[in-house]
Parts: C-alpha cells; structure tokens; sequence
C-alpha cells in the first residue's frame, strides 16, 4: 500500500529486455540498506519489486502485461520516474489509499500557469472516467491529486509549487501519457451499484 507522496526522483539508468520482461536499473537517493530484495516501491504510480540493489541503485523486472498497460514500456535511459516507499503502520496518511495498481494511462491536453500554480487536464480511457468525481482523489505518476473539474472523460487538477518542483509532474506538457489510479474507494462503490 502507499499513499501518492512521492519521496524520492529515481533516474532510469539501464534497461533491458529478457525473454518475455524488461529489467530496468533505478539510480535513487533513498538508504538502500533500508531497502529489502523483494521490497515494494511505487514506480510512477506502480508497484514493483526490487531484485538486484548496489550503493545507489535498485532494479526491478516488469512483465510484458505492465509494460502494455502503463506508460513503463516508454521508458528509456534516462528517464526520470517518480518513486515511492510502501506505507508502514504508523506512518502517516498525508495523500489517499493507493495500491500501485495501474487503471489506465491518461494523455495530458492542457498545462498551463495560473499564478503560482499549474492546471493540468488529462483525458482519461473509457470507461475509467466514470470513476472520477470532483473533489475526488486520483493519483497521476503516483502522485496523489485532488479532482478539481471533470467534463465527460476530461478532468482537471491543480499542481501548488511544491508538488510541480518535486515531483516529475513539472515535465508534463500536452500530449504526455500519464499512469492513471482511480480512487479505490470509487471503484468499490461503482461495483456495489452495478450488482446491487
């Protein structure tokens, strides 16, 4: 479980296919001599274990299904993926209950500046719009957000200065893809309406 406060920018510093996966090395800043093989860390929003660890570094193996169902099957070198550790009991709550479990992948239409702030609008797949209400939490990139609009399969957050500087959200521009994570709790309840 987490809880879409990201604690850390990982960098993508290898990749590399396998038979059938694709194990990627994540350069961290996170005390790696805390960090158990077989640990969990949100990868931009997706829960992956870590199998291999050096002084600085972490790898993960990713199967051929999440590669296809999230944005990781772009990832290349380089690249700069949003990280966090999975919650303890005890440890605070600061966004929402977030299992790591990609629904979709979303597509930026809009960023832009209003005062400090940026209001981002991203179309969501169907039917995973009909999970998203204002006011509602979502987590994008793995990061917890709050719904501020929704129009059909349109929603719109608002970015402070804080989340857009550490967080790899401040890179995002129309026509970027972003792992999507509908509120867990929305998706029960829409379930217990379709059978009730």
């Amino acid at each position: 479980m987490f809880t879409g406060i990201i604690t850390d920018i990982g960098k993508v510093r290898a990749v590399r296919d396998t038979d059938r996966d694709r194990r990627f090395e994540i350069e961290t800043s996170f005390d790696l001599s805390t960090v158990d093989i077989g640990a969990s860390i949100a990868h931009a929003g997706c829960c992956l274990t870590v199998v291999e660890k050096g002084s600085d570094w972490f790898a993960v193996e990713v199967s051929g299904e999440t590669l296809d169902k999230t944005t990781l099957g772009d990832w290349v070198t380089g690249h700069r993926v949003n990280l966090e550790r999975s919650a303890r009991v005890g440890d605070e709550l600061g966004g929402h209950i977030v299992s790591g479990h990609v629904d979709g992948v979303g597509e930026v239409v809009s960023v832009r500046a209003e005062g400090g702030s940026h209001r981002v609008q991203v179309r969501v797949p169907r039917p995973l719009h009909r999970y998203i209400a204002p006011k509602g939490s979502i987590t994008v990139e793995g990061v917890s957000l709050t719904v501020n609009e929704v129009e059909d399969d349109l929603f719109g957050v608002n970015l402070i200065p804080h989340t857009w500087e550490v967080t790899t959200l401040g890179d995002l521009q129309a026509g970027s893809r972003v792992n999507l994570e509908i509120d867990m709790l929305a998706r029960y309840l829409a379930r217990w309406r379709e059978t009730a």
